[in-house]
């Protein structure tokens, strides 16, 4: 008896069909048979009733499928046991990333970790940072950079950056002579800011809302590069983090805003109970973002 007679003994049992088995398992269906033959020779009795318009199991046939299924859980779980212990992880990784976030460390944990495990397929989308939290959340998505207001309920997380917001406003602008602004200064003026459902603006929002402002929003836009071009052509007052704000300071000056004292995090997303991928992954991002291991 073999683990692939197994395979396909639940294949036709649960598809019902030799054909639809046959293709689920990547072989011929005459494959199929005489290997379903072959197993019902060593058993000693029939499993499928083959008589009718779809195959149906017997009694023996019943009888044999949750001890199949059983077996074949057993021999994954010890091939994953033993590819854990030798490092030899194997499978895919799909990792989510913000639109237009250049994160370089990011790039080097991915590059270090497929030299290390070339057997792992990976996988990397971009979208903004609500709908990748959901991603995770639903397992479409193992592991997540986004960016954050706070940490999601029920979801670990590795934050890798915790900025204070800033306006980054043009040296010619009316507030570029101050040392730093309230919300309430920026009023009078457009705003540029990254759009719903990423964390810079959902920092910005909430403190707005807290005041009981509304800020006129005049451009969105996804990338922060494209943020403070905006800014800088004059066309508004850009809602930036930090270190968003720290790239364009040969054109743009940023102030701290002073009443927004809730950080906008860049944060790692995932599930618990980690998939030996996720784990290997997130040992190599410790090191990539210099972050302690926990």
């Amino acid at each position: 008896m073999e683990l692939r007679q197994l395979e396909y003994f639940v294949a036709v049992a649960e598809e019902r069909n030799f054909t639809r088995a046959a293709e689920r398992v990547h072989i011929s269906q005459s494959g199929v048979s005489a290997q379903i033959r072959q197993l019902e020779r060593e058993l000693g009795a029939e499993l499928f009733d083959r008589s009718g318009r779809s195959v149906t199991l017997t009694v023996a046939g019943k009888a044999a499928l949750d001890h199949a299924r059983a077996a074949l859980a057993a021999a994954g779980a010890l091939g994953q046991a033993v590819g854990e212990v030798t490092g030899l992880v194997r499978g895919r990784l799909t990792v989510g990333m913000v639109v237009g976030c250049t994160v370089t460390p990011l790039f080097d944990a991915l590059a270090a970790f497929h030299r290390a495990h070339p057997g792992v397929e990976i996988f990397l989308r971009e979208d903004n940072s609500d709908r990748l939290v959901e991603g995770v959340r639903s397992g479409a998505l193992d592991l997540v950079l986004a960016g954050l207001a706070a940490a999601p309920d029920g979801l670990e997380t590795m934050t890798v950056v915790s900025e204070r917001l800033v306006a980054a406003v043009p040296p010619d602008h009316p507030l570029a002579g101050r040392d730093g602004v309230g919300l309430g200064d920026l009023g009078p003026y457009p705003i540029v800011c990254m759009p719903y459902g990423t964390g810079v603006r959902t920092v910005f929002d909430r403190a707005c809302a807290a005041r009981g402002l509304q800020p006129s929003i005049a451009l969105q836009a996804g990338a922060a590069d494209a943020v403070a071009d905006l800014a800088a052509r004059g066309l508004g007052v850009a809602v930036l983090s930090e270190s968003m704000a720290a790239a364009h300071r040969d054109r743009l000056t940023a102030l701290i805003i002073e009443d927004v004292e809730t950080p906008a995090l860049l944060a790692l997303v995932w599930r618990g109970g980690q998939a030996p991928a996720v784990r290997e992954f997130l040992r190599h991002a410790r090191r990539a973002f210099a972050v302690p291991p926990q």
